[in-house]
């Protein structure tokens, strides 16, 4: 189980951008949880005073000197419809940063970190706090047009095809390489699923830079299945941020179990503190 603190604090929204498919990016003002938050972790939003169940959401990116987070959430439902709704001013009931982040000590390595839907979030936060650090591409996905400013890719990729030709600017700026994905004919990407586009990056990667590949993903459960089988494939360390629905968040109602098999035995450990990042060769329901 964790032991990180978690902190329960009023949050000030300072930022509320909307974008097509029912996806929203959401910035606060809660310096505390800025301060100490790290890529994989989450916060427990309450979307407002009428509904007190909350909402787990994603950290995207974190700004100690501004004190901000953002995060990116889709409208599934009228909890986070009512999310939508609120205001630049308004002020929200937080609590966070929760659970076991992802490992990101080891510099000698090569971070390959995938994406999928509002599973892109903790991979843009991994590749802006590796960028400059050590080496990362990011493959992102969607059905629906993405939620960030693109832009023609600077660099080329081994294995990508040339209509994969767009990036995220935020990472292009921090010279970080990304290629995008969809099934959904979108414009500049490849055309198929996520872990499809990663997989034809790792086999042109020569045999010893794929051996020092780590494999980190986010996203939906067929994904992860998807990921779990190429890191298997290619003999790569793999970590999986799952995504479950929450009640308390801190891991007293255990509603949110996984199965896991460690040293031959049986357990099953809460997503919201002992993850929601976990290595892909403990968990066999993603066999």
């Amino acid at each position: 189980m964790s032991h990180r603190r978690i902190y329960e604090l009023r949050a000030d929204v300072v930022a509320h951008a909307h974008h097509e498919g029912e996806q929203h990016v959401l910035r606060l003002h809660v310096p505390r949880i800025a301060q100490h938050a790290l890529p994989g972790q989450f916060v427990h939003v309450r979307v407002s005073e009428e509904r007190p169940l909350r909402r787990p959401i994603s950290i995207m990116r974190a700004d100690r000197d501004k004190g901000t987070i953002d995060l990116l959430y889709k409208v599934v439902g009228e909890g986070t419809r009512l999310l939508a709704q609120r205001r630049k001013g308004s002020r929200l009931a937080v609590l966070g940063p929760i659970g076991e982040p992802f490992d990101l000590t080891d510099t000698t390595r090569r971070y390959v970190l995938i994406g999928g839907g509002v599973g892109i979030p903790p991979m843009i936060f991994a590749a802006e706090q590796l960028a400059g650090r050590a080496e990362v591409v990011l493959f992102a996905g969607s059905e629906v047009p993405f939620p960030f400013a693109l832009q023609p890719a600077p660099e080329l990729l081994p294995g990508i095809d040339g209509n994969a030709i767009l990036t995220l600017r935020a990472l292009a700026d921090r010279g970080v390489p990304c290629r995008l994905a969809s099934n959904a004919g979108l414009y500049g990407c490849f055309a198929g699923h996520v872990p499809d586009l990663a997989r034809a990056y790792l086999q042109a990667l020569p045999e010893d830079e794929r051996a020092r590949v780590v494999l980190l993903a986010c996203g939906p459960h067929p994904m992860l299945h998807a990921v779990a089988r190429l890191g298997r494939a290619y003999a790569l360390p793999t970590w999986l941020s799952l995504e479950e629905y929450m009640a308390c968040a801190v891991g007293g109602c255990a509603g949110c179990v996984v199965r896991t098999v460690e040293r031959g035995r049986e357990y099953y450990r809460r997503v919201c503190v002992d993850g929601p990042v976990f290595p892909a060769e403990i968990l066999p329901d993603f066999a």
